[in-house]
């Protein structure tokens, strides 16, 4: 049932991109667009899973792994993706963003064999060794490689997308993220039922394949490893669809050439060093203030997708077992929501500026992690569903700042370096909440949503500064549209 679900979103998902064509490009033109930014997706929305298996693990890896060892493996990830940007960024921008999502598949794939390997030698009692620093080494490598993901597609797409189309696309972006916290949550917890040391319920043909693959002969333990070699595998084959369907630019397809009127435009001619493009973030005061928007809300992001599923099996939730039970699902349909309506709302509303829906959203997580805090044991329902409105907020947000506030500031040119940066202050917020929740959590879990909420209202002020801000090239393009429709109606 929610396969189906999923399925029938990315299909209206595919509908709203051929709808909105504000700048009437062709039908192939649209279709080749399709066929570049769909594997460019998926490979990403697979990413995601073979990222946050790892919360999935951890409910079975059980005293293994403690929520302070959790806390600080997830921050070394995490830290560790913020700051490869410094470094991955200038490099996608100087070789592309098909070369970068190639890196981050075989990368990726080859940390979460690495990581299944650990698990399977120390759940089968092959090692005794504690699992915290061997798995924070591999889980940070899986890390660096993750980060190309996101530059990538946003390389890829910033060379294909008009400034005026990118909201719409920010709001693709989120709805792939979603797919992939699906895949992560809701596949990850089914591999995990689905190899368990004795088999329970209907036997398919999935789970008969799964257990001739990961479930050994007469060992009685639940085979944990699956949850990483299973995404492992799957990123190999969208490594291979990768190298085959994309282009670039729409140059290397066949087309002419696009101007997409973002800080680039005029400047396509110029060679940037690494220090000019890392300038173009550290020298922009509107690109540091973007980035301190994505930093907050990688605290409440991944405050909210890290945690609630360990709060919900370490604190009995009655009346909204349905909530964990689709968690998912859950996080894919309200990003979705939240990710389209970030979108919609800076295109159709605000002249694509993408500071309004950010300041908007970022209010209303502050308004719901208080609504976290005064529920937490009192309230179950409504606490779940609150976690799940910041979760629509955030993915809004998150979409509108990395996805495409970075590139209409940085430019095609220097998308890739300013993209991945912000994207990385995302990963470093998360760093912060991940070890700070896991030691607050000790003392009592009321601490975890009061932590979230100074952090919604400093991405809500930062985000009301820029507010008016647009591209120079954004704003002459503009007004020069409502020029050109201001002269037939006076004539």
């Amino acid at each position: 049932m929610s396969l189906s679900i999923v399925a029938a979103c990315l299909f209206v998902v595919i509908g709203i991109y051929f709808y909105n064509n504000p700048l009437k490009h062709g039908p192939w033109f649209l279709s080749r667009r399709f066929i570049n930014w769909f594997p460019l997706g998926m490979t990403y929305a697979f990413l995601y899973m073979g990222r946050y298996n790892l919360t999935v693990a951890k409910n079975g890896f059980g005293d293994l792994m403690s929520n302070e060892d959790f806390g600080l493996i997830f921050a070394a990830g995490t830290i560790t993706y913020g700051l490869s940007f410094l470094v991955n960024g200038p490099l996608v921008d100087k070789i592309g963003g098909k070369k970068g999502i190639i890196i981050a598949a075989g990368g990726a794939s080859l940390a979460n064999i690495a990581m299944g390997v650990l698990t399977w030698m120390t759940v089968t009692g092959r090692t005794e060794m504690k699992l915290t620093g061997l798995f924070s080494v591999l889980y940070a490598l899986n890390m660096y490689f993750q980060s190309y993901g996101a530059v990538s597609i946003i390389k890829v797409k910033a060379n294909w997308f008009h400034v005026r189309e990118r909201g719409v696309f920010g709001a693709i972006f989120g709805t792939l993220i979603s797919f992939g916290v699906y895949f992560a949550f809701d596949w990850g917890r089914a591999i995990l039922d689905m190899t368990t040391a004795v088999a329970t319920g209907p036997v398919n043909w999935m789970q008969t394949l799964l257990r001739t693959l990961f479930v050994p002969e007469g060992v009685p333990v639940n085979a944990t490893w699956a949850v990483f070699f299973v995404p492992a595998a799957i990123l190999l084959v969208w490594l291979v669809l990768d190298a085959w369907l994309i282009r670039e630019t729409p140059e290397d397809a066949g087309f002419p050439h696009l101007d997409t009127h973002d800080a680039s435009s005029g400047h396509m001619h110029e060679v940037y060093s690494t220090m000019d493009l890392l300038k173009k973030v550290f020298g922009n005061p509107i690109m540091l203030m973007v980035a301190g928007v994505e930093l907050t809300s990688g605290v409440l992001r991944n405050g909210i997708m890290q945690w609630y599923t360990v709060f919900a099996h370490q604190v009995k939730q009655p009346g909204a077992e349905g909530i964990l039970e689709n968690w998912g699902l859950l996080l894919c349909i309200f990003g979705i929501v939240g990710g389209f309506a970030g979108g919609l709302i800076s295109d159709k509303y605000f002249q694509s500026r993408r500071g309004p829906p950010a300041a908007i959203f970022s209010c209303f997580m502050l308004i719901m992690a208080a609504v976290m805090a005064m529920s937490i044991f009192a309230y179950p329902l409504v606490m779940g569903i609150a976690a799940l409105f910041i979760v629509a907020a955030v993915t809004g947000v998150h979409s509108l700042m990395s996805g495409t506030a970075a590139a209409d500031f940085g430019g095609r040119k220097a998308t890739a370096t300013c993209s991945g940066i912000v994207d990385g202050c995302v990963y470093i917020g998360s760093g912060v909440q991940s070890v700070c929740v896991g030691y607050l959590t000790a003392y009592s879990w009321r601490w975890w949503p009061i932590f979230l909420m100074p952090f919604a209202l400093l991405g809500a002020f930062i985000a009301w500064k820029i507010w008016n801000e647009l591209p120079a090239a954004t704003r002459k393009y503009i007004a020069d549209v409502e020029q050109k429709e201001v002269r037939p109606a006076a004539s």
